[in-house]
Protein backbone atom coordinates (compact mmCIF):
# COMPACT_ATOMS: atom_id res chain seq x y z
CA UNK A 1 0.00 0.00 0.00
CA UNK A 2 2.57 2.40 0.56
CA UNK A 3 4.61 1.58 -2.52
CA UNK A 4 1.19 2.70 -4.57
CA UNK A 5 1.22 6.09 -2.32
CA UNK A 6 4.61 6.23 -3.15
CA UNK A 7 4.34 5.94 -6.62
CA UNK A 8 1.19 8.00 -7.08
CA UNK A 9 3.48 10.89 -5.47
CA UNK A 10 6.11 10.46 -7.59
CA UNK A 11 4.09 10.81 -10.97
CA UNK A 12 2.49 13.91 -8.90
CA UNK A 13 6.11 15.35 -8.43
CA UNK A 14 7.04 14.93 -11.63
CA UNK A 15 3.85 15.95 -13.88
CA UNK A 16 4.23 19.06 -11.66
CA UNK A 17 7.87 19.77 -12.59
CA UNK A 18 7.57 18.92 -15.96
CA UNK A 19 4.49 21.58 -16.21
CA UNK A 20 6.08 23.90 -14.29
CA UNK A 21 5.14 27.72 -15.04
CA UNK A 22 2.11 26.51 -15.84
CA UNK A 23 1.60 24.43 -12.36
CA UNK A 24 2.63 27.94 -10.87
CA UNK A 25 0.61 30.20 -12.71
CA UNK A 26 -2.48 27.83 -12.11
CA UNK A 27 -2.15 28.09 -8.58
CA UNK A 28 -1.60 32.00 -8.47
CA UNK A 29 -5.07 32.12 -10.29
CA UNK A 30 -6.68 29.51 -8.05
CA UNK A 31 -5.31 31.95 -4.89
CA UNK A 32 -6.36 34.79 -6.47
CA UNK A 33 -10.18 33.29 -6.65
CA UNK A 34 -10.23 31.73 -3.62
CA UNK A 35 -9.20 35.33 -1.80
CA UNK A 36 -11.81 36.95 -4.06
CA UNK A 37 -14.36 34.15 -2.46
CA UNK A 38 -12.87 34.08 0.90
CA UNK A 39 -11.09 37.08 1.94
CA UNK A 40 -14.13 39.69 2.15
CA UNK A 41 -13.53 43.18 0.31
CA UNK A 42 -11.00 41.58 -2.02
CA UNK A 43 -11.37 41.33 -6.14
CA UNK A 44 -9.19 39.83 -8.82
CA UNK A 45 -7.94 41.91 -11.07
CA UNK A 46 -8.00 39.78 -14.19
CA UNK A 47 -5.93 41.95 -16.66
CA UNK A 48 -3.36 41.74 -14.16
CA UNK A 49 -3.68 37.91 -14.50
CA UNK A 50 -3.39 38.17 -18.44
CA UNK A 51 -0.55 40.00 -18.31
CA UNK A 52 0.97 37.73 -15.71
CA UNK A 53 0.50 34.77 -18.33
CA UNK A 54 2.08 37.04 -20.98
CA UNK A 55 5.33 37.50 -18.79
CA UNK A 56 5.30 33.65 -18.07
CA UNK A 57 5.20 33.09 -22.01
CA UNK A 58 1.88 31.40 -21.39
CA UNK A 59 0.11 30.52 -24.87
CA UNK A 60 -3.02 32.65 -25.43
CA UNK A 61 -5.96 31.75 -23.75
CA UNK A 62 -4.20 30.32 -20.59
CA UNK A 63 -6.06 32.74 -18.21
CA UNK A 64 -9.76 32.10 -19.68
CA UNK A 65 -8.82 28.39 -19.93
CA UNK A 66 -7.84 28.64 -15.90
CA UNK A 67 -10.32 30.11 -14.88
CA UNK A 68 -13.02 27.92 -16.37
CA UNK A 69 -10.93 24.47 -15.36
CA UNK A 70 -11.41 25.65 -11.81
CA UNK A 71 -14.77 26.63 -11.97
CA UNK A 72 -15.34 22.87 -13.45
CA UNK A 73 -13.31 21.90 -10.65
CA UNK A 74 -15.14 23.71 -8.42
CA UNK A 75 -18.87 23.24 -8.75
CA UNK A 76 -18.71 19.73 -9.78
CA UNK A 77 -18.62 20.21 -13.72
CA UNK A 78 -21.65 22.71 -13.80
CA UNK A 79 -19.65 25.79 -14.61
CA UNK A 80 -16.69 26.11 -16.65
CA UNK A 81 -15.47 23.82 -19.26
CA UNK A 82 -13.92 20.13 -18.64
CA UNK A 83 -10.21 20.96 -19.33
CA UNK A 84 -7.48 18.44 -20.51
CA UNK A 85 -6.55 15.40 -17.76
CA UNK A 86 -3.21 17.41 -17.13
CA UNK A 87 -4.81 20.90 -16.13
CA UNK A 88 -7.58 19.19 -14.34
CA UNK A 89 -4.62 17.40 -12.00
CA UNK A 90 -3.20 21.40 -11.93
CA UNK A 91 -6.00 22.58 -10.46
CA UNK A 92 -6.59 19.72 -8.09
CA UNK A 93 -3.36 20.05 -6.82
CA UNK A 94 -3.43 23.73 -6.56
CA UNK A 95 -6.73 23.28 -4.27
CA UNK A 96 -5.40 20.78 -2.24
CA UNK A 97 -2.58 22.90 -1.35
CA UNK A 98 -4.81 25.91 -0.86
CA UNK A 99 -6.77 24.49 1.49
CA UNK A 100 -3.84 23.08 3.34
CA UNK A 101 -2.27 26.34 3.36
CA UNK A 102 -5.58 27.65 4.67
CA UNK A 103 -6.03 25.04 7.63
CA UNK A 104 -2.90 25.51 8.39
CA UNK A 105 -2.53 29.00 9.09
CA UNK A 106 -6.20 29.73 9.44
CA UNK A 107 -7.92 31.84 6.94
CA UNK A 108 -7.46 35.39 8.67
CA UNK A 109 -3.81 35.17 8.57
CA UNK A 110 -4.04 33.11 4.43
CA UNK A 111 -6.03 36.36 3.43
CA UNK A 112 -3.38 38.56 4.87
CA UNK A 113 -0.19 37.01 3.32
CA UNK A 114 -2.46 36.90 -0.54
CA UNK A 115 -3.21 40.90 -0.12
CA UNK A 116 1.14 40.96 -0.27
CA UNK A 117 1.30 37.82 -2.41
CA UNK A 118 -0.65 38.32 -5.07
CA UNK A 119 -0.66 42.26 -4.80
CA UNK A 120 -1.60 43.45 -8.71
CA UNK A 121 -3.78 40.25 -9.15
CA UNK A 122 -6.29 41.17 -6.49
CA UNK A 123 -7.28 44.36 -4.75
CA UNK A 124 -9.73 45.64 -2.62
CA UNK A 125 -13.65 46.02 -3.53
CA UNK A 126 -14.68 49.08 -4.52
Amino acid sequence: MRGAALLVGLVLVATAAHAGPRSEYVTMVLQAFAAKVECPGTDVVYQDLVQKAQEMQQPDGTTEQVRKAIAYVHTGGKMGERPDDLLLQEVAIATRTTDLDQRRVGMTTWCETQKGRLAGFIRAKN
